[in-house]
């Protein structure tokens, strides 16, 4: 079995491995691509295949075959000079030599049976080798060249069973079936190989009296074939996999003119064999250039061009490559991709993605980005949090990613594997909201469905449910809320038997809750009973260090949604995003990024500061209105207030940095936290 490297690991290189693998006609080796994201690593460690990033490592690996998917005519050059001499490299497109051998074995035989009295004579003298063996399978005749192709002297074959003389022989066989076997291929214990007719010798009587094999010794003219890697068989496989391929695909000559479609081409463009083999490139376009031609012209790969193709102007996009061989341009390969399938599979993958984000958590630790020591000690708390059963309270400015940290929580800890439940609490009608998180029994109101409804929390049993913007729930649910997490058990609407749970609660607030229980809008008991693992998140002025990893996320996640290829920010456009305040934190980032991407032309890759909108700076107005003129007040009251200014004053001085603050304050971290909870500092409010 041939052995097969496939180097490119991109669509193309994905269709070859999936062909091959499924066809099991020769092994693969090993899969190379210099991307480490390429589609078919994922496909080949799937198959428990090898896979590298540097084809070079793999060059004197014993490769039969080096299948170069890459269409980059440098690497196939490389590779023509660097390859071992018994192993082929094939470009995509290859030539195929088939040698004819036997062309006498008939007439032959005719001249055996016109003269057996002189048969000695006539077959000792002929190239190819000759044995006969009589009814009960004993060597009757050896012909000289049969003697030099197996080994042994005519003496010491004739009288001798023929299976001692050629074990793997299948004369027998043919004494038994009596029917010629043609051209036939065999390997004898000396390492010769051979082509042989086998023949059952039947007298005028009609009675079988033997058999005999004439053979040819084709030991060398294998070994050429095996060099050549059989590309009669290569070819066919080639056109096969063309053939059947899904993606649509055209080849033209050195000249532009049609040489091969497939079934896919014709579907999608809507045109016949005819119209395009031994036509012109252009034949198929209806509207923009041919990227054929093109490509015959720049010798240069061109990918992701819009056209419209056909008589329906179908609307595609286009990868067109070079076909070179041994240096000389040879022709083009192009495959057409529909747009509109590729806009409806984006669509379904969105819906998709939609269903199983309200079903399980999507993001871990790993999807949070961030170094800054604000962002690091939220996690580390987090991380801590996620190992136990407690409650925990999210809390940060709107934007900041809280969600991010409710999925990171459920896929640490030990529920992983069961439900993740997303409520946004402030989206749910207050009319609904009860059965929504409780459910409800047959008959508790008017459109209750038959057998009742299992709540949200029924649903997230076992696994976490995460309450997001829970300040805003009412205080009478905020009442229901407070029994759940005390008792761990649920009441249905409509009904008096309690259920019991066990659920893990997230949950999460922009709000201030401390004066939101000043103001009698939040219930007091409830704030300690979610308020046992309280978890800060910075806003994104707090870690401004963390914004260009930020941006570069931000950049590949919108280049993969949106099909662009941007690479980076210019280093004038980052220092001025680094100079804004951020008021809706990652959220108001995304949507800067994302605006800039759009209006950027589409060749080009780097965000200038030309692109992004104008950032008009907040005003931060103080909280407090300076030290307290009052005397008149305990000593210990004077000094607590003027410590709350104090602490004020620096953290605005320190642009409410809280790991800047607690540096210029030297106190640690978190007795800075404790000491703006305790005051109630409050970050400014924005205009």
């Amino acid at each position: 079995m041939k052995r097969v490297l496939i180097v490119g690991a991109g669509k193309g290189g994905t269709s070859l491995l999936k062909i091959l693998y499924a066809a099991k006609r020769m092994k693969i080796v090993g899969v190379i691509d210099h991307n480490k994201d390429a589609s078919g690593f994922g496909l080949a460690k799937e198959y428990h295949i090898p896979i590298d990033t540097n084809w070079k490592n793999w060059i004197d690996q014993n490769i039969d075959i080096i299948i170069e998917a890459t269409g980059d005519e440098h690497v196939l050059a490389e590779m023509m000079k660097l390859r071992n001499r018994h192993t082929v490299i094939i470009p995509g497109t290859v030539a195929y030599i088939i040698s004819e051998l036997f062309d006498e074995k008939e007439s032959l035989l005719e001249r055996i049976k016109l003269q057996m009295n002189n048969q000695e004579l006539i077959l000792n003298n002929i190239r190819d080798g000759m044995i006969v063996i009589n009814n009960q399978e004993i060597v009757q005749f050896v012909n000289k060249s049969a003697e030099r192709i197996v080994g042994y002297s005519k003496e010491k074959s004739e009288g001798q069973h023929i299976k001692d003389v050629v074990p793997n022989t299948r004369l027998p066989q043919i004494l038994r079936s009596q029917r010629k076997e043609v051209n036939q291929k065999l390997f004898l214990e000396n390492d010769k190989k051979v082509i042989t007719t086998r023949i059952p010798i039947i007298n005028a009587d009609d009675r079988l009296i033997g058999a005999f094999a004439i053979f040819k010794d084709i030991t060398e003219v294998m070994n050429l074939a095996e060099e050549n890697t059989d590309l009669k068989e290569i070819k066919t496989m080639l056109e096969a996999i063309i053939q059947s391929s899904d993606e649509a695909i055209s080849v033209v000559d050195e000249n532009g003119k049609g040489l091969i479609i497939n079934p896919a081409y014709t579907q999608i463009t809507g045109m016949k064999e005819a119209d395009i083999v031994g036509h012109p490139a252009s034949a198929d376009i209806s509207e923009g250039e041919s990227m054929h031609m093109k490509v015959l012209k720049t010798r240069r790969a061109v990918r992701g061009v819009r056209m419209k193709v056909g008589p329906g102007k179908k609307e595609v996009l286009v990868n067109v490559a070079p076909v070179i061989v041994d240096g000389k341009l040879k022709g083009s390969v192009g495959v057409l991709h529909d747009v509109s399938e590729i806009q409806s599979l984006t669509s379904e993958l969105k819906r998709a993605r939609q269903i199983i984000r309200n079903l399980e958590a999507k993001y871990t630790f790993d999807d949070i980005i961030g170094t800054s020591p604000e962002m690091r000690l939220a996690l580390e708390q987090a991380k801590v949090g996620a190992k136990t059963p407690a409650t925990v309270l999210l809390r940060g400015d709107s934007g900041t990613g809280k969600e991010l940290f409710a999925h990171a929580i459920h896929n640490e800890s030990d529920r992983k594997h069961n439900k993740f439940i997303r409520v946004n609490c402030a989206a749910i009608a207050e009319s609904i909201l009860e059965s929504e998180l409780f459910g409800y029994e047959e008959g508790a109101f008017s459109g209750a469905k038959h057998g009742g409804k299992r709540g949200l929390f029924e649903e997230a049993n076992l696994g976490s449910i995460f309450l997001d913007e829970i300040g805003e729930l009412s205080l009478n649910m905020q009442a229901k809320l407070l029994r759940v997490l005390q008792e761990n058990e649920i009441v249905r609407v409509g009904g008096t038997e309690p259920i019991s749970l066990n659920v893990r609660v997230i949950a999460a607030t922009n709000i201030n809750l401390e004066k939101a229980i000043m103001n009698r809008s939040f219930r007091e008991d409830l704030y300690y009973r979610l308020n046992r693992l309280p978890i800060f998140i910075p806003s994104l002025r707090e870690r401004i260090t963390d914004l260009p990893e930020l941006v570069d996320h931000i950049i590949q996640k919108i280049n993969a949604d949106y099909g662009r290829n941007v690479r980076s920010i210019g280093e004038q456009a980052l220092v001025n995003l680094q100079k804004y305040q951020w008021p809706g934190n990652i959220r108001e980032l995304e949507n800067v990024i994302g605006r800039a991407i759009i209006y950027m032309d589409m060749n080009e890759e780097v965000i200038k500061q030309g692109h992004i909108p104008e950032l008009e700076a907040p005003s931060a107005t103080s909280t407090y209105s300076g030290p307290p003129t009052n005397t008149n007040q305990p000593l210990q009251s004077a000094v607590e207030n003027y410590e709350k200014e104090f602490i004020f004053e620096a953290y605005k001085r320190n642009k409410f940095n809280k790991t800047k603050t607690s540096k210029d304050l030297n106190i640690s971290i978190r007795n800075l936290y404790y000491k703006l909870e305790k005051y109630k500092i409050e970050k400014p409010s924005m205009q």
